[in-house]
């Protein structure tokens, strides 16, 4: 029957229109393609630690030594990863004492190419600015934890930051002269070590350590030595509550928790870099320390256990901040 109100002629517009409009309603939003800020927050004591992702970029399974490439996939394949080239995080921690603001390694940069480099964003994004930081720790010299110190103009991004590095590795990779003895592959590295201390060096804002010590309350270095000559461990203690950031000691913690004698090529000396990772591994679960490590899982925070010869990585669940 023809209404006066909508002829039956109009009825097969009216119906594409619904069907227009439903589809337009039922489209998808659109996709945001983008992480979220990467910082996670806690409580150690008084301090306030905040985790900070560098990023990520792909280990080569080639370059681990003491084992093959069956071992190596098997166990990948325990935590569901496979192929040749895993991701691994770099991540570095900004130790907020109430007195203090410190931070602990200052990532790559950008010289490791597009996928690092974004420690200073997500200081930003945790609520700092870079010229607030008053202290600067370095676990070693090698690039992705401290070529983040200066901008692509040679500018110091921490300004107002003293800057602590072991001598050892000071006297390794910014001396001219160990560097004319490297090899030609080798050297590019060498400057961009020397340049990402200059603004600090020039200053008199650049100092070094020698052995175990306590270089800010609260903050003791530990020599945790093979990766590099001077590679450093951080104790931070705060109300009796402990955390030891241990840079490089383990870089993938599939293969490295459950076998420690798988060495990296990245190593100095292996055989040492070894002893230090089954030390710390052994203490790290003996004391229940808690954790955190430059290439684990972001935040790459959380317990060491002892499970026969072997250990196993217990990552912290996100949680909120306690009052």
């Amino acid at each position: 029957m023809n209404s006066p109100f909508f002829p039956r002629s109009l009825l097969p517009l009216l119906l594409a229109a619904l069907l227009a409009w439903s589809a337009l309603a039922a489209a998808a939003a659109p996709q945001q393609k983008n992480q979220v800020a990467g910082y996670y927050r806690m409580w150690l004591g008084k301090f306030e630690v905040t985790a900070l992702y560098d990023g990520a970029n792909n280990l080569e399974t080639a370059l681990l030594k003491n084992t093959n490439d069956r071992e190596v996939q098997q166990l990948l394949g325990r935590i569901f990863v496979k192929g040749r080239a895993v991701p691994t995080s770099v991540n570095a921690y900004l130790i907020n004492t109430g007195d203090r603001l410190v931070l602990i390694d200052a990532g790559a940069a950008k010289l490791f190419g597009p996928t690092l480099g974004n420690v200073v964003h997500n200081l930003r994004a945790a609520g700092y600015r870079p010229e607030q930081v008053d202290s600067v720790l370095i676990t070693h010299l090698h690039g992705d934890h401290f070529y983040g110190l200066s901008d692509s103009e040679g500018k110091a991004v921490f300004p107002h930051a003293e800057i602590w590095s072991p001598k050892a590795d000071n006297d390794f990779w910014l001396s001219e002269a160990v560097a004319a003895r490297a090899s030609p592959a080798a050297q590019p590295f060498y400057r961009m070590a020397r340049a990402a201390a200059a603004p600090y060096l020039a200053a008199g804002q650049w100092k070094t350590f020698t052995s175990d010590q306590e270089i800010l309350p609260g903050l003791r270095s530990i020599a945790a030595p093979g990766h590099t000559p001077g590679h450093s461990a951080y104790l931070i203690e705060s109300d009796n509550e402990k955390l030891l950031i241990w840079g490089d000691l383990v870089h993938n913690h599939a293969i490295q928790f459950v076998r420690p004698a798988i060495a990296i090529e990245y190593d100095a000396d292996s055989t040492t870099a070894i002893a230090s990772r089954r030390k710390f591994l052994a203490r790290a679960a003996r004391e229940k320390l808690l954790v955190g490590g430059m290439h684990l899982p972001f935040p790459g925070l959380g317990h060491v256990s002892a499970e026969g010869k072997h250990y196993r990585w217990l990552p912290i669940e996100f949680l909120p901040m306690r009052e």
